[in-house]
């Protein structure tokens, strides 16, 4: 009855937001929201821009998600259970910036809260369904800092670039041609695998195998946050990035790791832009290396501990390996279309993000222009998920990592897909209805699949 419930909920926001009368349909374009800090162009502004010496930006966003009771002929330490209450996260973010009295310089500060819960404890799904959901650390709402940090762009000359005023942006004007360099706390996500139209759960995709290359077991500590710098050339049509950050000291810790260099993440991100028929694509190639305190499932597997094989009883520090892929290309200005694919080594214990060591991706954008609508985005995307044989044989026997252990493993890959519809309600606020379909969650294909709804609700200014 609850998923009933949340079922009719959802068409009937559906309907208003699909009534071309609820909008004025000459309203402005926007484009789709993305959480870069770097938008490349080789115009100059219209006309000569103020800079912004201080800015305040604000977002609060509440996601709850329901699941449908699932076929589950058994139950591990780690699943997905198959009957529970509908499940609901809160995050509120202020975003303040300071420019230095110097040139190129700014600060910039976010304080954040969140609370709530995920499914299952968090648990049971490699592609979690609620990407906000690891920035909450507790059912009571807690506040923390998320980001504080300095950056120091170096111009070289040559064109213009315009930044408009936005959320660890300050307004004003800067040389296309620059080196960018950030220190201090922040997520590695803000610098790397962006992607226009899939990459910020607030307002896009919710599904962390549509936000994010799930391959890329990018530093962060449990909310998703790191210590660390990155430096980044930019040109007209192309930047070059590298990011070191520190790692956790346990997998998915709360406390990040002072062993430097024993334990550190690094990552190098190709970008590459062009136009067709003046409608911009991009393409990015990531490579990562990172070294921590982590565990072995081979090793786990021929010394398995009294109750079964523990990767936490094998860990030293080592390393693990991969890479990435994303790319998107507009279409029209109402369509864009993207992808990602992703690879890691998978011979040591997922340590920070989630337990994929390959995945692919594919998506679409659409715009609400043609209805009436321009302000409200449409999103339809599929991602699948895979693991090694160590990882496989690992779960088989019953081991089990942060995230997922069924007690067996009857392998298949994780399928995922997912569609939302953004709408713009009034000024500042969006409501999101949202379908996923999770088959072989968990990649046990004992269990599932699972239908879940999600309800979102977005503001910020």
């Amino acid at each position: 009855m609850r998923f009933a419930s949340a079922i009719v909920l959802m068409a009937a926001i559906f309907l208003f937001c699909s009534d071309p009368g609820s909008a004025r349909a000459d309203a402005p374009v926007t484009q789709p929201s993305t959480q870069s800090l770097e938008v490349s162009t080789t115009q100059p502004p219209a006309a000569p821009a103020t800079a912004e010496n201080f800015n305040v930006h604000a977002q609060a966003t509440i996601i709850t998600q329901w699941h449908d009771g699932f076929r589950s002929p058994y139950v591990g330490p780690k699943s997905l259970l198959p009957d529970e209450s509908a499940k609901t996260s809160v995050t509120g973010t202020l975003f303040m910036g300071l420019r230095m009295p110097w040139q190129g310089g700014a600060i910039y500060f976010d304080p954040e809260i969140a609370g709530g819960e995920g499914f299952s404890g968090v648990q049971g799904i490699a592609d979690f369904p609620n990407g906000e959901i690891p920035k909450v650390g507790s059912p009571a709402p807690q506040p923390y800092v998320a980001r504080a940090y300095y950056q120091q762009i170096f111009g070289l000359g040559g064109p213009a670039q315009h930044f408009d005023s936005d959320q660890n942006q300050l307004a004003g004007d800067e040389d296309v041609r620059r080196i960018t360099v950030w220190l201090g706390k922040f997520a590695a996500t803000d610098f790397f695998d962006n992607n226009t139209y899939a990459h910020d759960p607030r307002t896009q995709f919710m599904n962390l195998g549509m936000i994010d290359n799930t391959a890329w077991d990018y530093p962060a500590d449990a909310r998703g946050y790191t210590v660390g710098g990155a430096v980044e050339y930019n040109d007209a049509t192309w930047a070059l990035r590298y990011g070191f950050f520190q790692e956790p000291k346990v997998a998915n810790g709360g406390t990040l790791d002072g062993h430097f260099p024993q334990a550190v993440g690094n990552v190098w991100e190709l970008e590459d832009r062009w136009n067709i028929r003046d409608q911009p694509g991009v393409v990015r190639f990531l490579a990562y290396l990172n070294l921590a305190d982590m565990g072995s499932y081979r090793a786990a597997l021929a010394a398995p501990g009294p109750a079964g094989p523990d990767v936490t009883l094998s860990r030293t520090y080592s390393t693990k390996y991969g890479f990435g892929f994303s790319a998107e290309q507009s279409i029209n200005p109402n369509l864009a279309i993207f992808a990602r694919a992703g690879w890691n080594d998978g011979q040591r214990e997922t340590w920070a993000f989630t337990e994929v060591d390959d995945m692919g991706s594919v998506g679409v954008s659409i715009k609400g222009t043609n209805w009436g609508r321009p302000d409200d985005v449409v999103g339809v995307a599929a991602a699948i998920a895979g693991i090694s044989d160590a990882h496989k044989d690992y779960l088989a026997a019953g081991g089990v990592g942060f995230i997922i252990g069924d007690g067996k493993l009857s392998y298949a890959p994780e399928e995922v897909f997912e569609a939302y519809y953004n709408c713009k309600v009034v000024d500042h606020i969006f409501v999101t209805p949202d379908f996923q379909m999770v088959n072989n969650p968990a990649y046990n294909s004992d269990r599932g699949p699972v239908a879940i709804l999600s309800l979102r609700v977005h503001a910020d200014w």
